[in-house]
């Protein structure tokens, strides 16, 4: 894509920005909400923006803690607003739709909010997410959650190159979706695993592994990390410090899934057979 079409998608979005006047935003600290956020802000002015992060179980300590630094560093108001998914029978499921209902939590929250501070709600749903599985959609539809990186036609490719040419530190921030996603559907959601794969990723990260899931498999964990890493997580020192370490919160088998890192796996229709997780002696 030109750069001249960048433009022009960019200064759409600037349009559709100022239409509103003033915006909340669901703000997970991602690369599309912190772009979303940013703009905002420069376009709008400090007092018309305000950064909403869902605090819940399913979202990491770290990842709040990071919102919450983007979020002062963009010099935008903002809240960390507790919801209550797994309060919610139909959540705990773990149904295929289950982000629907996390979604409805959130943004059943934050419309009155936004109508509180005369604020239209917004998202940092972009064009490349029509194409993905995402029953949250379904809710901000319902709570008239507005979507100005779709509405301006970005993709999750300009996001990163806008936010790039902007200078923000997360125009390369690996995507990462609630602890619930590393669940397989129809496992019910506990506060206790989401512990565990807090636990388990946090550790991960600190061995150097930027991008990393582990998912629950009832008494097993399965660590994917992209495949170039593989072979690092693999060193005989390293992986035995990392499965004792993960059997440490109640995991009795830790393996690597050698097929590497997939955004979305638990969402495929049906698991590859021909190529298996193997724990590493």
């Amino acid at each position: 894509m030109g750069m001249s079409v960048l433009r022009r998608k960019y200064d759409t979005l600037l349009a559709i920005l100022r239409k509103q006047k003033r915006l909340l935003i669901a703000f997970s600290g991602g690369c599309d909400s912190t772009f979303l956020l940013a703009t905002a802000r420069t376009t709008l002015g400090k007092e018309n923006v305000l950064a909403v992060t869902a605090v819940s179980a399913s979202l990491a300590a770290q990842e709040k803690e990071s919102a919450q630094a983007l979020a002062e560093g963009l010099d935008v108001p903002f809240l960390g607003l507790n919801t209550d998914e797994l309060e919610n029978p139909a959540y705990v499921a773990n149904p295929s739709n289950r982000c629907f209902f996390c979604k409805d939590e959130l943004f059943g929250k934050l419309a009155p909010l936004a109508a509180q501070h005369s604020m239209r709600l917004a998202d940092g749903f972009n064009a490349s997410d029509r194409s993905d599985f995402r029953p949250g959609f379904q809710a901000s539809q319902k709570w008239h959650v507005i979507h100005p990186l779709n509405d301006a036609d970005l993709t999750k490719h300009d996001i990163r190159v806008l936010s790039r040419w902007r200078g923000l530190a997360t125009w390369r921030k690996p995507a990462s979706p609630c602890l619930s996603s590393r669940i397989p559907y129809g496992t019910p959601v506990t506060n206790k695993i989401l512990r565990q794969i807090e636990f388990s990723e946090s550790l991960l990260h600190e061995e150097g592994f930027r991008i990393v899931r582990v998912r629950h498999f009832g008494n097993e964990a399965r660590i994917e990390v992209p495949l170039k890493d593989l072979a690092r997580l693999q060193e005989p020192d390293r992986w035995a410090r990392i499965a004792e370490r993960v059997r440490s919160v109640g995991y009795e088998q830790v393996v690597a899934d050698i097929r590497g890192f997939k955004s979305g796996r638990l969402n495929e229709k049906a698991p590859s057979l021909s190529v298996r997780s193997t724990e590493i002696p």
